[in-house]
């Protein structure tokens, strides 16, 4: 047996988490009566909630496709944890609809997916490498997990556990059973929540078995392709990843053996977190040590500043250590939200800040810039610069416009369900400790040791330093309250009931471990420093040689044409100019902008040149940056993150 890996925290339950305001309150709000309506009636004008009437026909125009289940499923789930935190019995009664087309739509044996039910009902489970049956699978388990947790109803819960007997019938190393694996990781992590909502073993172990036979050889890609009269070397694959494309599915070598990230940035977060959930579980550190060296290997080396991952459009994948281009970023919304996934699980293991800083990155940039301020549209992709005459030159992939919709909508609900789950990023549990990871003004109550205490957060945060933490014990006890130290923090000073506290000697792992008997009532206040930063990149991260981003707190900036005019790759910053931010309260809904003098080349002599010797004279220019979330929000236009310095 490995030796045990111990759980040191686990997330505090949706239910017993409510954000009341701040920064992530409205959001919350516009995702709840904007973004979830806005998908369901996606989904069912494209056809996506009638397809499980499986009332299609050969012949007929808009047959189901193979990864229409999921969108759905994501949107039930996003509606399920909106639900754990504000109860809506029109929205309810709206996914229960749902619900029960999808119970009906349940074959006798369990198998549930309408592609395969009334498009190619011979091709069930024959093509696991190109197809989504169990990764559609993965997104329903994890919808009705979310949904049985906040309803306390067990329809979908019945109809996915049947699924996942089925499922566990059906692949394995047993005799007569397939050694196959998804081609699109996802049903591993939703494994792992039902076996914790269920508390059935089959469950883990099935999770456990799919992530242990990945890479294995023969490759079980090859033999069902050979099943099926292929070439096991298809060109697609050749020409996207070369010749071991197996890299794109993550399988080119067993989990524990791999030490670059590699292939598809969303499916390989997917397994990130299952392994990440199967250490906890199964107490496997050989599991643990391949999560923090594949984790060092993607944030020390292949994660832009926003937090996006997944460098190439051209199979949305990681290319090579270093490699991130700023206007061809792919960046996926969901690789973004896949990392924040990631990084949950790993606090879950290991309560350090590197982690929680990575997944405070990603929020606050690289997830929420994938949604608009209305709710209402979405990127797909996240690019760090967009010059829109470029964009049909440089890949499909790149959207200078926010989209209502996309033909591969995975995004928007993936999005939705996140933001309606934030709740549960915020703190963790463990028998002597609450920890603290994400500021946000929000109320929680946590289950320290057996008994209960609620915490009180207010603040403004991420616009301002200062947060204000009431504690509320059911009686005055000893336990210790852990507050996480961003990485960004230069500066913080702390009060205990008005009384400065060093936090030096108490931090560990980037928390403050403040130890005491704590009485109802007490307060924390925290303040911390909020300059502007310039950031500079790694000298071999080429794109952004001589260039820097600007940073405050969390976030990060950004410009756009609107505030500074076309041409922004011309625009320099000189260095020891100063940077001063601003509240703009009509702006972007309100934002701290950050405003500066920076100068320009001058046109003059240009008429009819396209290059001359150097000399060219410059201009000062006022200069705007805005959060990096928000760009996209007004007129279409160029934008630029790492700024030229002089």
């Amino acid at each position: 047996m490995p030796e045990s890996v111990r759980t040191r925290c686990v997330p505090v339950p949706l239910a017993r988490v409510q954000i009341t305001g701040g920064f992530w309150g409205p959001r919350q709000e516009v995702n709840r009566k904007v973004t979830i309506p806005a998908i369901y009636r996606q989904c069912k004008q494209t056809g996506r909630i009638d397809a499980w009437k499986l009332d299609w026909k050969p012949g007929q125009p808009n047959p189901p496709h193979k990864f229409y289940d999921s969108d759905v499923a994501k949107w039930l789930e996003a509606v399920g944890h909106s639900l754990a935190t504000h109860p809506d019995p029109r929205l309810e009664a709206l996914a229960d609809g749902v619900i029960e087309l999808i119970a009906r739509a349940q074959q006798p044996d369990g198998y549930l997916n309408t592609y395969f039910t009334v498009v190619e009902p011979d091709k069930r489970w024959k093509n696991l490498r190109d197809n989504h049956e169990l990764y559609c699978a993965g997104h329903l388990i994890e919808a009705a997990v979310a949904y049985y947790q906040a309803t306390g109803k067990r329809r979908l819960l019945d109809v996915l556990c049947r699924y996942a007997d089925l499922i566990d019938a059906t692949f394995g190393r047993e005799a007569g059973k397939k050694r196959g694996y998804p081609g699109h990781e996802e049903i591993e992590l939703a494994l792992v929540k039902l076996y914790r909502t269920t508390g059935e073993r089959r469950y883990l172990q099935l999770a456990k078995y799919f992530v242990d036979e990945r890479g294995r050889q023969p490759h079980y890609y090859d033999i069902e392709a050979r099943a099926r009269g292929e070439d096991t070397n298809l060109r697609w694959w050749r020409e996207t990843y070369g010749e071991n494309f197996y890299r794109a599915l993550q399988a080119h070598l067993p989990v524990r053996q791999q030490k670059t990230a590699e292939g598809h940035a969303v499916r390989a977060m997917y397994l990130y977190t299952a392994m990440a959930d199967l250490a906890a579980e199964t107490g496997d550190r050989s599991l643990l040590a391949a999560c923090k060296r594949l984790w060092r290997n993607v944030t020390e080396r292949r994660m832009y500043i926003t937090g996006g991952v997944g460098a190439s459009g051209r199979g949305e994948r990681f290319t090579f250590d270093y490699d991130l281009p700023n206007e061809t970023a792919y960046a996926e919304t969901c690789a973004a939200i896949g990392l924040v996934f990631w990084a949950q699980r790993m606090l879950r293991l290991e309560p350090d800040a590197r982690y929680a800083d990575v997944m405070e990155r990603a929020l606050y940039n690289g997830v929420l810039s994938g949604v608009s301020l209305d709710g209402a549209r979405f990127f797909y992709t996240n690019p760090l610069a967009m010059y829109p005459a470029a964009a049909p030159y440089s890949g499909k992939h790149l959207e200078p416009i926010r989209q209502e919709w996309f033909p591969c909508a995975c995004c928007p609900p993936n999005i939705a369900r996140l933001i309606a789950s934030l709740g549960l990023y915020l703190y963790s549990e463990a028998p002597k400790t609450a920890y603290v990871h994400l500021y946000a003004t929000s109320r929680a109550e946590l289950d320290i040791g057996g008994r209960v205490v609620t915490l009180e957060q207010e603040t403004q945060y991420p616009w301002t330093g200062q947060v204000r933490i009431v504690v509320h014990p059911e009686r005055a006890w000893r336990f210790t309250l852990a507050l996480k130290i961003p990485g960004w923090s230069r500066r913080v000073r702390c009060r205990v009931n008005g009384h400065l506290r060093n936090l030096y000697s108490l931090t560990r792992r980037g928390y403050a471990h403040i130890q005491r008997a704590w009485a109802p009532g007490d307060v924390v206040e925290l303040d911390f420093a909020l300059p502007v930063e310039r950031i500079e990149a790694h000298p071999r991260v080429r794109m952004n040689c001589g260039r820097i981003a600007l940073q405050r707190g969390p976030l990060v900036y950004c410009l756009e044409e609107i505030d500074n005019g076309p041409d922004l790759r011309d625009i320099v910053l000189p260095r020891g100019i100063p940077l001063q931010a601003r509240f703009e309260p009509r702006l972007l809904g309100g934002v701290v902008v950050i405003e500066g003098q920076g100068c320009r080349r001058t046109w003059e002599g240009w008429r009819n040149i396209l290059y001359r010797p150097a000399g060219s004279r410059y201009r000062p220019v006022a200069v705007r940056a805005v959060p990096y979330y928000t760009w996209g929000n007004r007129r279409p236009g160029e934008m630029l993150l790492w700024v030229r310095e002089g």
